[in-house]
């Protein structure tokens, strides 16, 4: 089985009945829709997702100065 990470779930079918309430009551939790009672997506609001690509952009950076932080360096004249 595998694991869903969203304390909230919803069928493929009840998001196409009611997606307004859906979301409404999800306010800033994450939505796990099954689809055949397995995860399909995952649904974020903007705000969390926002914060997602924010948090991802911080990572890069800093595993792009661990691996420069040993050089090579320009010497300056």
């Amino acid at each position: 089985m595998e694991t869903i990470h969203a304390s909230k779930t919803v069928s493929v079918t009840e998001l196409k009945r009611n997606l307004s309430a859906v979301l409404r009551e999800a306010g800033d939790e994450p939505v796990a829709v099954l689809n055949h009672n397995r995860p399909e997506d995952y649904l974020l609001s903007a705000a969390v997702y926002e914060r997602l690509m924010e948090r991802l952009e911080d990572l890069e950076d800093a595993k792009i100065v661990r691996e420069r932080s040993e050089g090579p360096f320009v010497e300056r004249i």
